[in-house]
């Protein structure tokens, strides 16, 4: 059953993306560098303001740019009346230890682990094993109704995005809910290359967290204290930096090719992650005690931001990078 902060997290995933334009013409990947910077743009603006937030959203961006990618012109189609009618979705792949999620004569059994979204979203594309890999599915979760674990999402930050352990059993799905034969999911370079969305919305938590800092000491009147100006300056820098990070890799995107497009993403994410964790120390140092109650606005996106930051494989990311230093797909520019 669904509690009134649910409901309330559900309707203002409506509106945001209703406000972005995408309920009327849904994402799609991006055929231009200038398109791809737009959708980042959004992404990051959001994460600014709400990081759990910006994680439902940036979700609901996958999903669809997923089923635009290998849906028939019919699921295509159908996803874009449902849209245009409020739907919203997500993707859950992590797969729930024990009982990985199987689809077998038409039946759903298992479930998903870190389900972000859990009974905000009106719908869900997942990955089920079949016998040939892996199959997608995009389920209606008013007719697929799971059992949703909502215990076990117990975290210090990102409480607001519902991110929840699901399970069915022996639920029955349609064919026309399989989305592009098996094993796509995977496919780069979009699988890993889909990262950035994630990291773009980890840069806008970066000057959110500039922008509640300068709030703070403006408000307090110690903004002028020139141990806080350099603080102020040094989130600046972090901000901007995270910001020209996203915009550049975005950019290289439709220049580069192969696994110089995937170890550039890779860069992308780990600058961001460091400038990221940088501006939370500076953060607490700048405002002190008054940060960690749990009324100040800095409070949450520091905390949110601390768990979103968590990523899975980051040390694949930094090896990634250094081998294509090594073999001269990476290398420093202007």
């Amino acid at each position: 059953m669904r509690d009134r902060g649910m409901i309330a997290m559900a309707q203002l995933v409506r509106d945001t993306i209703e406000a972005s334009g995408w309920a009327h013409n849904p994402a799609r990947d991006p055929q231009t560098a200038e398109e791809y910077v737009a959708l980042l743009r959004t992404l990051y603006e959001i994460g600014r303001r709400d990081l759990p937030l910006a994680r439902l959203v940036e979700g609901h961006v996958d999903a669809v740019q997923i089923v635009g990618r290998h849906g028939t012109m019919q699921q295509v189609e159908r996803l874009r009346e449902l849209v245009a009618q409020g739907a919203t979705l997500g993707v859950w792949n992590a797969g729930l230890p024990g009982e990985p999620l199987r689809l077998d004569g038409g039946r759903l059994t298992g479930g998903k682990s870190y389900a972000s979204g859990a009974g905000v979203l009106s719908h869900a594309l997942v990955t089920a094993d079949v016998l040939d890999g892996v199959q997608l599915i995009l389920l209606d979760l008013a007719r697929t109704e799971p059992e949703i674990d909502r215990g076990w999402w117990q975290v210090t930050g990102m409480q607001r995005s519902e991110t929840h352990r699901v399970r069915w059993d022996g639920v029955l799905t349609d064919e026309d809910d399989l989305i592009g034969i098996p094993n796509v999911y995977a496919q780069e370079p979009y699988f890993s290359g889909g990262a950035l969305r994630f990291v773009a919305v980890h840069a806008g938590g970066i000057a959110g967290i500039s922008d509640r800092v300068r709030d703070h000491l403006v408000r307090t009147d110690r903004a002028s204290d020139p141990f806080q100006a350099a603080r102020l300056a040094e989130l600046f820098a972090l901000a901007d930096g995270a910001g020209a990070v996203v915009r550049r890799a975005a950019t290289r995107w439709f220049e580069e090719q192969g696994e110089a497009r995937l170890a550039r993403i890779a860069a992308a994410r780990l600058a961001v992650t460091d400038a990221a964790e940088r501006s939370i120390v500076i953060a607490r140092e700048a405002v002190g005690l008054a940060s960690q109650f749990i009324t100040h606005p800095l409070s949450a996106m520091l905390s949110d931001l601390a768990v979103y930051l968590r990523q899975p494989v980051p040390d694949a990311q930094r090896l990634r990078v250094g081998r294509a230093v090594e073999g001269g797909l990476l290398a420093p520019s202007l």
